[in-house]
């Protein structure tokens, strides 16, 4: 067992290009960091953050049971842009702070992360690139933008590019947030409603029937659907508005073809080790959409995660079964 702690860095860009255009001034890049890269500098590994998640929420990948080993490994889990802890609408300062934050894609986050790898960590090659939902969808960017530095890929609950239904998903839950007058009134104070609104419309979809059905929420310590909802709706008001939906725009136009000719090329490039994780219940990121994309992946295999958690069961640490599955999955990839 090792006795290394995570420490909190930052990774400054004085002015940082982004794709949709124009530049974010003064980007930041928090990022988590537990071991030390190698002398090959081959021992790199990156766990990019989901949506509505800290750097924090990614410790679990390491832990009782998960061969991410940090006497072995050098392990970093970079922060979103947007999502509140690296350059986000909330916390840059004017002319692009809240509302006039600009517009992020999913490729940015990876440009800005690989700018990190280049000069912090030397050019290493990524051992391994590792995410659920959001950030299985920047580790599966990652491999189809710089395959020849990516080794192994673990993806579990998402897919390569935003699915129509999904992003109809996504839209009902920006609606339900733009609909608080408050949230571009000038007003300093919360949009507390939308939030509130925003998280019960989120809740009904992070989950499956058959786990409001037969009660699982008992399993995560609520004692009924409404205490559920309450835990939703005090989350979302710890988070920012504006943070919300800066990333829920990255996910609704994430496409891993964006900087390629065509998604089938795009995902051609995924050629080494690669498990996609699917949740047989998830209700947006579908095992059906999973399977098309990881068809097109020489380097895929699917393997279904059989849970009636919906997209919440590849969470991590949410699930201990799941996570030994997850588990299994990377130690697979990082032996082939």
């Amino acid at each position: 067992m090792t006795d290394k702690q995570w420490i909190k860095r930052e990774f400054a860009v004085p002015d940082f290009p982004l794709s949709a255009g124009g530049s974010l001034r003064q980007a930041r890049l928090i990022y988590h960091q537990m071991g030390s890269l190698n002398a090959p500098k081959d021992n790199l590994i990156l766990l990019p953050t989901y949506y509505g998640g800290a750097a924090a929420g990614n410790h679990p990948w390491v832990g009782p049971g998960s061969p991410l080993d940090p006497d072995r490994y050098c392990i970093v889990i970079p922060a979103m842009l947007g999502a509140g802890e690296s350059s986000s609408p909330s916390n840059t300062p004017a002319p692009q702070a809240g509302s006039n934050f600009p517009t992020l894609r999913l490729a940015d986050n990876i440009q800005l992360q690989k700018r990190l790898v280049d000069e912090v960590f030397d050019g290493a090659t990524l051992a391994l690139v590792a995410g659920w939902s959001m950030g299985g969808m920047q580790a599966l960017q990652w491999a189809s933008l710089y395959p020849e530095r990516v080794r192994a890929v673990v993806a579990s609950c998402c897919t390569a590019r935003c699915s129509p239904h999904n992003g109809l998903f996504l839209e009902g839950l920006k609606s339900a947030l733009q609909a608080d007058p408050r949230l571009n009134d000038g007003c300093a104070a919360q949009p507390v409603d939308g939030l509130k609104a925003f998280a019960r419309v989120y809740a009904g979809w992070a989950y499956s029937q058959a786990f409001f059905r037969n009660g699982d929420y008992r399993a995560l310590g609520f004692d009924d659907i409404d205490a559920l909802l309450a835990f939703w709706e005090q989350d979302h008001l710890d988070q920012d508005a504006h943070d919300l939906l800066a990333v829920l725009n990255v996910w609704q136009h994430a496409d891993i073809s964006a900087a390629a000719d065509a998604f089938e090329d795009a995902l051609a490039r995924i050629t080494m080790p690669t498990r996609i994780l699917p949740c047989r219940s998830d209700l947006y990121f579908t095992e059906d959409d999973a399977r098309r994309e990881a068809a097109l992946m020489p380097g895929a295999h699917v393997q279904v995660l059989d849970s009636d958690w919906g997209h919440i069961a590849g969470g991590p640490g949410r699930n201990p079964a799941v996570m030994r599955i997850v588990f299994d999955a990377v130690r697979a990839v990082l032996s082939s």
